[in-house]
């Protein structure tokens, strides 16, 4: 049994490589693990409104409609080789959208938004997907970041703070130059991974009285093996620049927690879970929504987080002690 405590889910973004965060979301809800808050940018701030939106019984079953995993036993393409197919794919998405998510490249979007995709599809997957009514009255406290594309002033749309709407949502996944940017009460909104890919900032800064679980989510590795391709150079780079700032926030909240007295007294544990295996990605992955990959990356995020289950349940997580107790 949890001691008294809060749980949160803090959600990275990455796109296609999100299903993980599905997958490991299957895996605590399975173990009755339900999160009071969730904190999300770009793809985690739409897994987390998809979770925090929805009754416990529909969760699940939304995430599984919005990334459409192949079968658990199935497989398909079996005469082409794995990385060209997932190559393929790529390709595909890049050339014809993602259905509910972003349409085919256009040139300038009604309103002089510069942009490679339409993101309105995801609007209305959005729209018909997540209760607005829950997600802001419901058990779950939510927040999606963003960043203020005229001014670069982080944003946070937190259901404590106001009624966050499909727009929200959308602006904290809209990275440019791909996704155009979301305006919303005359601001220009674009993906708040742009400041932290892992939104830590809102938990940490404002844990509460009570202890605090908080289980990170990130969908990209700071290790890596040797890319040994220009592609894979490329995603080594993409995947270095958030990363890091990962790493450099934990670092500078530990120290924060180690050493402030207002948050001395604190006892925040935070658990990070990293999408860290990417051995069979190909350059482009972030636009691999097929439903192989997505399977298996689902699977991926299952294995982990039950792994994190079975440490919870062994008593090995120092949940409830003083300062940020990092596992």
């Amino acid at each position: 049994m949890l001691p008294p405590c809060d749980i949160a889910l803090v959600l990275s973004g990455g796109n296609a490589l999100g299903a993980y965060q599905a997958g490991a979301y299957q895996a605590l809800a399975e173990a009755g693990i339900v999160p009071d808050r969730i904190v999300g940018t770009s793809i985690g701030a739409i897994n987390g409104a998809l979770i925090a939106g929805n009754a416990p019984a529909n969760r699940l079953s939304r995430l599984a409609d919005f990334w459409r995993p192949a079968p658990a036993a199935g497989a398909d393409w079996l005469a082409i080789p794995d990385d060209w197919r997932r190559t393929g794919e790529v390709l595909g998405t890049l050339f014809s959208g993602r259905a509910g998510m972003f349409s085919p490249p256009g040139a300038t979007l009604p309103g002089g938004r510069p942009a490679l995709y339409d993101t309105a599809p995801l609007l209305r997957t959005l729209a018909q997907s997540v209760d607005l009514d829950r997600l802001n009255t419901g058990a779950i406290r939510y927040a999606a970041t963003a960043v203020d594309l005229d001014s670069g002033r982080d944003a946070v749309f937190d259901t404590r703070a106001l009624d966050v709407t499909a727009a929200h949502i959308g602006a904290s996944g809209s990275l440019p130059p791909g996704f155009p940017p979301v305006t919303i009460e005359g601001v220009r909104y674009v993906d708040g991974g742009l400041s932290a890919n892992l939104p830590l900032d809102p938990l940490l800064s404002d844990p509460g009285e009570r202890p605090v679980w908080c289980i990170a989510i990130d969908l990209l590795p700071l290790a890596a093996h040797n890319p040994a391709t220009l592609g894979a150079m490329a995603e080594r780079a993409q995947d270095l620049t958030f990363a890091i700032q990962s790493r450099r926030s934990i670092t500078r909240w530990t120290e924060r927690y180690a050493t402030d007295p207002a948050f001395a007294a604190r006892a925040v544990t935070l658990s990070l879970l990293t999408y860290a295996d990417q051995q069979p990605e190909v350059a482009g992955k972030a636009m691999d929504f097929s439903p192989a990959s997505v399977r298996r990356r689902w699977d991926a995020g299952h294995r982990d987080a039950s792994a994190l289950v079975a440490r919870w349940r062994q008593g090995a997580l120092p949940i409830g002690e003083r300062g940020l107790r990092l596992t």
